[in-house]
């Protein structure tokens, strides 16, 4: 069943022209900055052989791009995360979905996994991208795993919140102005605790994906994203499950 559920939300989506426009941006602007990012390298080359450690192509190219692919994927998560629930619920056919033979974590699981893996095929379209710079030069893979890594853990993060404001309202556009709304707060965490320096930085998204984004694989950040996820899976499940037992 969750198989179904996961297959029938992929449909919905990619048959979706604002998901076409979307996956077409994120990609467009990626390969502007990976193209402005390699001019620059190109520059800078001779500059960086007089150096005795220089930085390579990884950290000067695709880091950059991985954290421009992490704001773009914050503001776009809402536009596609607010019809998961909130359109069910304004169609009524949340109510059959959730009479039918299955457990609402299965419902929850099974649209969060539609959505994670939608972001998959972003996050391997990046990669694909970076390979293309092994023609010219020596790649850190353990940067690039890392960035990586910490891209699908954050896109994780961004679709549990998204799912669990779409399981708040009837109307897809206040779930993605919500939603929205919210990881924006969270980005202007990441600024503050840049500024101070503060405990602020502990609940900052973007601040522990910045970790990933310099080659720190941490154990703290990685709890943090699974906590994060987990944290508002669970509110999306006791939210729906609430509603079933209220009618």
């Amino acid at each position: 069943m969750i198989a179904t559920i996961i297959r029938k939300e992929l449909y919905m989506l990619f048959i979706s022209p604002l998901a076409w426009l979307l996956l077409a941006l994120i990609q467009a602007v990626s390969a502007w900055v990976f193209l402005v990012r390699l001019d620059a390298f190109l520059e800078i080359q001779p500059q960086l052989l007089q150096i005795a450690n220089p930085p390579g192509i990884t950290e000067v190219i695709i880091s950059p791009v991985f954290m421009i692919a992490a704001v773009l994927l914050l503001m776009i998560t809402p536009l596609l995360s607010m019809r998961l629930l909130a359109e069910e619920r304004r169609n009524h056919t949340l109510t059959l979905l959730m009479s039918a033979p299955v457990s609402i974590a299965d419902i929850v699981l099974s649209k969060f996994l539609s959505l994670v893996l939608f972001f998959s095929a972003v996050i391997i379209l990046l990669v694909m991208l970076c390979f293309s710079l092994r023609t010219g030069g020596a790649l850190d893979f353990g940067l690039l795993l890392s960035n990586t890594l910490g891209l699908f853990l954050l896109t994780a993060c961004f679709s549990a919140l998204g799912l669990y404001v779409s399981s708040l309202t009837a109307q897809p556009v206040i779930a993605a102005v919500g939603s929205l709304g919210i990881l924006l707060g969270l980005w202007l965490i990441d600024l503050a605790s840049n500024a101070t320096a503060g405990w602020l930085h502990y609940f900052s998204l973007l601040k522990h994906f910045g970790y990933f984004n310099q080659g720190l694989i941490d154990t703290f950040s990685i709890a943090y994203f699974i906590l994060f996820t987990v944290t508002f899976l669970v509110l999306t499940i006791r939210r729906l499950d609430g509603e079933r037992l209220h009618g």
